[in-house]
C-alpha cells in the first residue's frame, strides 16, 4: 500500500507549488519557504533524459500535496554556484529542505510510488491524519479494557469534531461498556450529521438495545431449563438468545435464534430472524458469529 501523501489545502494551487529559481533567490525560495513547508529542489538540466521523466512525477506528487509540499527546479547549467556548494555530482538530484536546512536527498529517476515515500517520510501529517492516529489509540486503549484513557481520548476528539462518527460511537461504546446507557444515548445525539448514514452510529444503537434487553432477559440457566422442557416455547429461545449473548456467548445466542426460525421462520411477525439480525448489527460483519451466524441464516431462508 502507497503511504498517504499530505491532505489538499484548497488554498494552494497548482500553479504556486511549483517554481523555478536561481542563485540569487535560492535562499528566498528554498531556505526561508523551507520554514513553511517542506520544499524538494530538483537539480536537473535540459539534456538530462532521466529528469524528463522525474520532473513530472514530481509535479504530480507536489500538486497532489496540495501545498503542504513544494518544488523548487534548478537549471544546473544556468546556475551551478549551489549544485557546486551541495556536492551534486549526478542528475537527476532531489533535495527535501525542512527548517531552513537540507534533511534528505535521493538521485536517480524514482518512481512515483518512491517519490510518496520519500515525501511521507519528511511531510507533517495533517489535521486529518493525526486525528485518525487519535482514535486509533483511543480504538486499542478500548479493545486492551482502559476505559478511563479510551473515555478520555473519545471525549477529547468529540469536543473538537461532533460530525466524527467513529469518534462519537467510540465514546458511546465506552459508557455501554460501563453500563451508562442513558449517557451512552446522550452521547450519539451528539452526532450532528444525523442526516447521514453511518454504521459506527447504528451499531452502537444496536448495542444499547440488547444493553437494555438483556437486563430484562432473565437467568440462562432457568431460561435454558424453559427450552429444555419446551422446545417449543420459542420466546424462552429468545429471551435465552439475548442472556447468553450477554454473558458473551455469541455463537450460542444465534443459535438459539437459528432454531427459531427453522422451526417456524415467521413466528411472531419474525421476531427471532429480526433479533438476529440486531445481533449482527451491534457485533459488526467481520465477528466470526456473525460471519457464520450471516451463513447458516442464508442456508435457512433460502433452503
Amino acid at each position: 500500500m502507497e503511504p498517504p501523501i499530505v491532505e489538499a489545502r484548497p488554498e494552494s494551487t497548482g500553479a504556486d507549488l511549483i517554481k523555478e529559481t536561481n542563485t540569487q533567490s535560492f535562499v528566498e525560495d528554498v531556505i526561508e519557504a523551507s520554514k513553511e513547508a517542506l520544499i524538494l529542489v530538483d537539480f536537473w538540466a535540459p539534456w538530462c533524459e532521466p529528469c524528463k521523466q522525474l520532473t513530472p512525477v514530481l509535479e504530480k506528487v507536489v500538486k497532489e500535496s496540495g501545498g503542504a509540499v513544494r518544488l523548487v527546479k534548478l537549471d544546473i547549467d544556468k546556475h551551478p554556484a549551489i549544485p557546486g556548494q551541495m556536492g551534486v555530482q549526478s542528475i537527476p538530484a532531489v533535495f527535501a529542505f525542512k527548517a531552513g536546512r537540507p534533511v534528505d536527498g535521493f538521485m536517480g529517476a524514482l518512481p512515483e510510488s518512491q517519490v510518496k515515500e520519500f515525501i511521507a517520510r519528511h511531510a507533517e501529517p495533517t489535521g486529518q491524519q493525526q486525528a485518525e492516529a487519535e482514535i486509533e489509540a483511543a480504538e486499542t486503549a478500548l479493545e486492551s479494557g482502559d476505559l478511563e484513557v479510551a473515555t478520555q481520548s473519545f471525549a477529547q476528539i468529540v469536543q473538537e469534531d461532533k460530525k466524527n462518527a467513529r469518534a462519537i460511537s467510540g465514546l458511546a461504546k465506552c459508557f455501554v461498556q460501563n453500563g451508562d446507557l442513558e449517557q451512552a444515548e446522550q452521547t450519539l445525539d451528539l452526532w450532528e450529521d444525523k442526516g447521514k448514514s453511518s454504521t459506527e452510529i447504528d451499531t452502537v444503537r444496536a448495542m444499547i438495545e440488547l444493553a437494555l434487553k438483556s437486563s430484562e432477559a432473565g437467568d440462562v440457566t432457568a431460561l435454558r431449563d424453559k427450552v429444555d422442557s419446551d422446545g417449543g416455547d420459542f420466546q424462552s429461545r429468545c429471551d435465552l438468545a439475548i442472556a447468553l449473548n450477554a454473558n458473551g456467548d455469541r455463537e450460542g445466542a444465534a443459535e438459539q435464534l437459528l432454531e427459531v426460525i427453522a422451526a417456524k421462520r415467521d413466528w411472531n411477525e419474525g421476531t427471532a430472524k429480526a433479533q438476529l439480525l440486531q445481533f449482527f448489527e451491534a457485533w459488526g460483519n467481520d465477528d466470526p458469529a456473525t460471519v457464520t451466524g450471516r451463513q447458516k441464516l442464508s442456508l435457512l431462508l433460502f433452503s
